[in-house]
């Protein structure tokens, strides 16, 4: 797997940005393939996710980061920032999304000043389909080149896979040379089970929408994979009684709703039929610290 030159690139590239800007639907499209959860709410991306895209050239390693949250005062925001700070170390190129529809806000200006020691980042203008006047668009692009130096400036619409191929072939040439760290074949490093967990969550704030707060989680309590048949039993963590029942829906239709919705999704990805138990607990505390949040997967 090496180019005419003989030097195959591989290496790490963050996803940053301020919520909902469209970063998780971005790495979907950069690897092809449905990995990152999605959806109108901030907090949505709680977890480092890393996607993997091989081709005959290069290996391009994909870290999606959290939003930054402005508010500092919940254990959870604070362990959100410090994800999305790991992140931006640990990578070779860092991609600063965009709501190019929308423009520049003090949120976006906030997380290009914690990339100012990042040689390499590309700002990427995502949304451009939402953009009726393109001369918004020219713009924007040089307001950013007066605020800082970019390796390239790419406007692009996740939504509509638009200009995600001059993307791609950018963050190539930023790339060090190196060998492949992940089989061909490997479209992340995160387990089965963590994949379950957020298909599940992604239903939970789809369906439920601004009904149920952000203190939620969703925990695997058994994964067991007999042949063609994954058994998953799962159990949604909320905070409150009140909370629990609208989870649970009048006579239960709304928990079964997002039991079918994740079950189909999980079947499509893990190539198996799947049998799902979903419950709903209540934990008034699992949110309120990092040590709680620690006991549920965060910050891993």
């Amino acid at each position: 797997m090496e180019d005419k030159q003989g030097e195959f690139r591989c290496g790490t590239i963050a996803i940053v940005g301020r919520p909902n800007v469209g970063k998780s639907s971005l790495l979907n499209r950069l690897i092809g393939q449905k990995l990152a959860i999605t959806s109108h709410r901030p907090q949505t991306t709680r977890h480092r996710i890393l996607g993997l895209r091989t081709d005959q050239d290069a290996q391009l390693i994909f870290l999606d980061a959290p939003g930054w949250q402005r508010k500092q005062r919940s254990a959870m925001n604070r362990m959100l920032n410090r994800t999305a700070e790991q992140v931006i170390e640990e990578a070779d190129i860092v991609l600063w999304v965009i709501d190019a529809a929308q423009g520049l806000v003090d949120e976006d200006l906030q997380v290009l000043s914690r990339l100012e020691r990042q040689s390499n980042k590309i700002a990427v203008l995502n949304k451009i389909d939402r953009i009726k006047v393109q001369t918004r668009l020219y713009a924007l692009a040089q307001d950013l080149v007066q605020r800082a130096e970019f390796s390239a400036i790419v406007p692009v619409s996740a939504e509509r896979a638009t200009q995600i191929e001059v993307l791609i072939e950018a963050c190539k040439k930023h790339l060090p040379v190196d060998s492949a760290r992940f089989a061909s074949d490997e479209f992340t490093d995160r387990s089965e089970r963590f994949l379950a967990a957020e298909i599940i969550r992604e239903k939970l704030f789809r369906l439920l929408g601004d009904e149920l707060p952000y203190q939620s989680t969703v925990l695997i309590e058994q994964f067991s994979d007999e042949a063609s048949l994954r058994r998953i039993e799962a159990s949604i963590v909320v905070q409150r009684e009140a909370q629990r029942a609208i989870v649970l829906g009048h006579a239960g239709q709304g928990i079964k709703r997002i039991g079918t919705d994740a079950r189909r999704d999980m079947e499509r990805l893990f190539g198996s039929k799947v049998f799902l138990g979903l419950h709903v607990k209540v934990r008034d505390d699992w949110a309120s610290n990092e040590q709680g949040l620690a006991a549920y997967g965060y910050g891993q």
